[in-house]
């Protein structure tokens, strides 16, 4: 299916959808009764700097099913480490979120090369330890490549990483990156949408590729339920889960000034996780706020109030 017809595709779709109201209660009544997906724990996002094993700790101290893996680390051990690494997470009950990418594309030919180089090491080492999905996000901007010059960058070099990642059997997960703020900042504006965002996975061209939604970025690209529920299971590989900084619009957001889950308010919640209920999705679902109160907090107390935030939000569908 070549670029035009998948957007004259998704155009029908989003006209059909249009015709019929979504609304939180309306959703709630007609989907499954039990979410699949996992309350994971991302250490990055709240400023909490542990190790791998440390990391497991803290989950199951405050009761997370799912922690982000770390390739470095990963990749260090042998075969009979990860077995007993995976033995010590089934006894507590944890298993693998969604690692990050650790290859830099945005930058230039040779940093790319060189993350490259890494990235086959490392994808084993995942593979080794069962570890499915990786992720990554693409900046809403450049000072330099026109929309179209980047596209093609980006689809270029995310094929490449898309490759060797499906050579060890990992899902690769895109996360659109919504703020008018961030989009505004240099001088050309680029992928910001989930539509955008699919037209990319379709011009890149590899079946494991998917899409990372966040709320955050799902309420700053103005979008709502009818865009999740345009989505199966299989194109979603990790979710984000947020709120928005009080007193701001949409399209006044700042991208790195975020709230935990259901803190203000502004951000339908209750919508976000019902559509992801509704469409069977079975992955991480994550707090991301970069929220520089949470970041200055001990670290027990960071994950503590993640945990808080996170179950109130997850009690909504559980």
């Amino acid at each position: 299916m070549n670029r035009r017809h998948f957007l004259h595709q998704s155009t029908l779709a989003a006209a059909t959808l249009a015709s019929t109201s979504f609304t939180s209660s309306a959703l709630a009544s007609s989907q499954p009764t039990a979410r699949k997906f996992t309350m994971s724990l991302d250490p990055g996002a709240i400023g909490v700097k542990v190790d791998q094993t440390q990391l497991i700790d803290y989950a199951a101290k405050f009761d997370f099913e799912a922690v982000t893996p770390y390739p470095d680390f990963l990749a260090k051990l042998t075969e009979n480490e990860a077995n007993k690494l995976l033995e010590e997470m089934q006894q507590k009950k944890i298993v693998w979120g969604v690692a990050g990418l650790p290859v830099e594309f945005r930058q230039d030919e040779n940093t790319l090369r060189e993350g490259l180089r890494k990235l086959p090491t490392l994808a084993k080492g995942l593979q080794q330890a069962n570890v499915t999905r990786v992720s990554t996000w693409v900046m809403p901007t450049h000072a330099e490549l026109n929309y179209l010059k980047n596209f093609r960058q980006h689809a270029e070099r995310l094929r490449e990483v898309a490759t060797i990642l499906a050579d060890h059997n990992l899902r690769f997960g895109l996360e659109y990156v919504g703020p008018t703020t961030l989009r505004n900042a240099k001088k050309y504006a680029f992928v910001h949408t989930l539509e955008e965002t699919q037209a990319l996975i379709e011009e890149i061209g590899q079946n494991n590729v998917g899409v990372v939604l966040d709320s955050f970025h799902w309420f700053t690209a103005e979008e709502d339920v009818k865009d999740i529920l345009t989505l199966s299971n299989g194109d979603v590989v990790a979710a984000d889960l947020n709120d928005a900084h009080a007193g701001r619009s949409a399209v006044e957001q700042i991208d790195g000034q975020r709230e935990l889950p259901m803190a203000t308010g502004l951000i339908d919640t209750q919508a976000f996780l019902d559509a992801l209920v509704t469409i069977g999705f079975d992955g991480p679902v994550r707090a991301e706020p970069f929220n520089q109160k949470l970041r200055d907090m001990p670290d027990d107390k960071a994950v503590s109030s993640t945990a808080k935030a996170m179950k109130k939000a997850f009690s909504l569908v559980s």
